[in-house]
């Protein structure tokens, strides 16, 4: 799979900006990706859906420990776990409370409202304002677990450019480019989930697709960037960053993925989605990696 990294430098070049904003590019546009794919796939199952959200988990959950947590302790500390785990702590601490205030997001946007508010089913008709609610909820908890998806890239990339050694730079840029593919393809079927909830309750297709694609732009893009430039001028940070993105990740899986997963009965068919997710990451880091 050397060729794959060989491309990627060839087309990009070597600066870690430059390939971090190509990489925030890659997941965003599989987001969106995902997100269209209710043009085609228009009324998928919610056995489909739980599998598919199965393999996003176990492809997340790979990557955390192959391109985060192992290079972070056995390559970027010096063998010291310390500081990978306290940037672990660090990242399950910060989603644990943001996940606090999305219900207060959600109460702002779309749950109790004064009595002179306008009724959303009134003012926009066809939107079913009852089932508008969770999928706001679910759309900002969505969007607030994409930050450490494009934190953890840009970390990735950003670790190049600390690798002096040629050999290991190359297998950086492989362990870059696998966590890319990872959050990337785990972006799609998650895109999917968040277009179909929308759209059963009665938002617009193409309008949610455009939506889904912005949003996920908007959110992972600067993070990206943020994160190359936060290893590459401070570069002590990287281990402690590697740990943060990666307790993020492991957070939303635990916390998100699963229980989303398991509460219709398609229990077998998640875990099995799970368990192809951690093999389809397994090959990609020891091919690229």
């Amino acid at each position: 799979m050397s060729v794959v990294i060989e491309a990627f430098r060839s087309v990009v070049g070597t600066n870690p900006v430059v390939m971090g904003l190509v990489g925030g590019l890659v997941i965003a546009g599989l987001n969106l990706l995902g997100a269209s794919l209710v043009f085609v796939w228009r009324n998928p199952s919610e056995r489909g859906l739980d599998g598919a959200l199965g393999f996003a988990a176990g492809v997340m959950l790979a990557a955390a420990f192959t391109s985060l947590i192992v290079p972070g302790i056995e390559e970027y500390a010096g063998g010291d776990p310390i500081p990978v785990l306290v940037g672990l702590a660090l990242g399950v601490l910060f989603l644990d409370q943001a996940d606090r205030l999305v219900p207060h997001a959600h109460y702002l946007l779309t749950g109790e409202r004064r009595t002179d508010a306008a009724d959303p089913g009134e003012s926009v008709p066809g939107v079913d304002s009852e089932r508008l609610a969770p999928v706001v909820l679910f759309i900002l908890a969505i969007t607030l677990h994409n930050m450490p998806e494009g934190l953890a890239v840009g970390v990735g990339f950003g670790a190049v450019a600390q690798t002096t050694d040629p050999a290991a730079a190359e297998a950086a840029l492989g362990q870059a480019i696998s966590l890319m593919l990872a959050i990337g393809i785990q972006n799609v079927p998650e895109g999917l989930a968040v277009s179909v909830a929308a759209i059963n309750a009665g938002l617009d297709r193409r309008f949610y697709a455009v939506v889904a694609g912005l949003r996920s732009g908007i959110v992972e893009l600067p993070l990206v960037l943020l994160g190359v430039l936060a290893v590459t001028v401070v570069e002590p940070l990287l281990p402690y960053a590697m740990g943060f993105a990666a307790g993020a990740m492991l957070f939303v899986i635990s916390d998100e993925i699963v229980p989303e997963t398991h509460v219709r009965g398609n229990e077998r068919v998640a875990t099995l989605g799970t368990m192809l997710g951690v093999i389809v990451m397994l090959y990609l880091d020891v091919s690229l990696g």
